[in-house]
């Protein structure tokens, strides 16, 4: 399988990833993910060079979003002061679900982080979810701490604040083909 920068021709397959998650996690009884995301802010952060696809043979098979920018309200100063990436919107197609494919993501996120100078690989997953939590938990995460208020709309309470991380490491054991730009320098890893 290949990772690569998504483009702006991905955008309706990002869309779509959303709402085939959506659909299963509302069968799984959870109410993330509910409402559409916004088609404009999805394409700013693919024109921002952070959203990346796993292709597999042709067929897109997974995404993951990295970035440096933490979203606001849910890290204290210190914590911002130490150098990270913040992992977002990982999402597996269900073709490729109970593969691993999940947890591969998260250490190929660990090794750019890594590889871009960042002592830490970290995330918010919703707040409701005990399962996905527990996901994350499994594969190396420790838990911070819940932030339950101060929401996007009207500071009111937070979908999406149970914080957590893990150290940056390198780890090639991943098995994905980084097709990517290096985090440092701009060439293929």
């Amino acid at each position: 399988m290949i990772i690569e920068i998504a483009t702006p021709d991905d955008l309706a397959k990002l869309l779509a990833f959303r709402e085939e998650a959506a659909s299963w996690l509302s069968g799984l009884g959870s109410d993330q993910w509910r409402r559409p995301y916004p088609a404009d802010r999805l394409l700013a952060t693919i024109e921002a060079g952070v959203v990346f696809m796993v292709r597999d043979d042709g067929a897109t098979a997974a995404t993951i979003t990295l970035t440096s920018e933490a979203e606001d309200g849910l890290w204290l100063g210190e914590e911002l002061a130490e150098p990270s990436m913040f992992v977002n919107k990982l999402t597996v197609a269900r073709t490729h679900a109970g593969r691993n494919l999940g947890g591969r993501l998260l250490d190929w996120a660990g090794d750019r982080a890594h590889r871009s100078g960042a002592s830490w690989l970290r995330l918010d997953a919703w707040t409701t979810n005990e399962k996905l939590q527990r996901y994350y938990l499994r594969h190396g995460f420790e838990h911070v701490r819940t932030v339950r208020e101060g929401g996007a709309v009207n500071g009111g309470p937070r979908v999406s604040g149970w914080l957590a991380q893990r150290p940056a490491r390198i780890d090639r054991g991943h098995g994905l083909f980084d097709n990517a730009p290096d985090p440092k320098s701009n060439s293929v890893a």
